[in-house]
């Protein structure tokens, strides 16, 4: 039996985003393209990887199977082809780059705008996932680096994973500009015990930040509507509907609102985190190396 790389990651790419359509979308495939080329992967292994469920595909436990050690596959290829590569100077590759809402436009958009500029040959894949997705999606090897927070990952990271510190990030407090609360410089959340709330989904690393914050402060906080989108929270807040806790990277000048400073002040700290590698991998270097370069851009940064 001989496996086609190609397919393999295709297939991978499947286990990862979903849809064939996705899969095409990433590769500049046509959705019947992928297909056909799964189709053929099947006919390789002689084995049932895909079921077919009306439009839609799922794997099989054996499609599951395979998908897992593709990418087991394709990670040793990749090592062979960074240690080739070790031998020249210039980066080169691909890395999946995978970083939370805010940090998106703030640290990761920047960061890939650099390695353009200095790396041409190395691309950088670009994907929005929060704290509690991303950093399984690393231990997978689903992604090669992320942006998350130190109070998220914590302890229970293990000693294969390397963490690179990139910013901190200021939690404020976000009103309606006419809001009595604007007074004050700095407000203790005790103060706004009888406020409504916007608040990130339910089990979000922002929503459970959020509600221990109000919770710690001695009330249980009154939320009216929950977004995963800071542009439609700070929206609500522009219109008088609500006031928010969010990460100072999420404000965004276009909407009219107030924001202020905690008192006592909660932080956190941003960071990469990789894999540790058999062998240096240049490509992943030179992206860590550019979220590093413009952190000192941003005073803070947030989820």
């Amino acid at each position: 039996m001989t496996l086609n790389p190609w397919r393999l990651r295709l297939l991978a790419d499947l286990a990862t985003f979903g849809t064939v359509r996705a899969v095409a979308q990433r590769g500049n495939l046509s959705p019947s393209a992928v297909s056909q080329q799964l189709a053929t992967l099947e006919r390789e292994t002689r084995t049932a990887l895909l079921e077919r469920t009306g439009r839609r595909v799922r794997l099989t436990a054996a499609g599951v199977l395979l998908a897992g050690r593709a990418r087991e596959i394709l990670a040793a290829m990749d090592a062979v082809e960074a240690e080739l590569r070790g031998l020249a100077d210039e980066p080169a590759g691909t890395v999946t780059l995978a970083a939370f809402q805010s940090a998106v436009h703030a640290l990761a958009e920047p960061a890939v705008a650099r390695i353009a500029e200095r790396h041409p040959d190395v691309t950088v894949v670009l994907l929005e996932l929060e704290p509690h997705d991303s950093m399984p999606a690393l231990r997978r090897g689903d992604v090669d680096v992320i942006i998350t927070t130190t109070d998220f990952a914590g302890a229970e990271l293990d000693p294969a994973i390397d963490l690179v510190p990139i910013a901190e990030d200021e939690i404020v407090l976000v009103l309606p500009v006419d809001h009595p609360l604007t007074a004050h410089e700095a407000i203790g959340l005790e103060a706004c015990a009888g406020q409504r709330w916007t608040f990130d989904v339910t089990g979000s690393y922002m929503s459970e930040l959020a509600t221990r914050l109000c919770r710690e402060a001695g009330f249980e906080p009154s939320v009216i509507c929950r977004f995963n989108n800071y542009m439609i929270a700070l929206q609500h807040v522009e219109k008088s509907r609500s006031i928010a806790l969010l990460p100072s990277l999420a404000i965004d000048p276009r909407y009219r609102v107030a924001t202020r400073p905690l008192t006592p002040p909660v932080t956190r700290r941003i960071i990469a985190a990789v894999r540790r590698p058999p062998t240096p991998r240049p490509e992943i270097t030179a992206v860590l190396t550019a979220l590093r370069s413009g952190s000192g851009r941003r005073s803070s940064a947030g989820s």
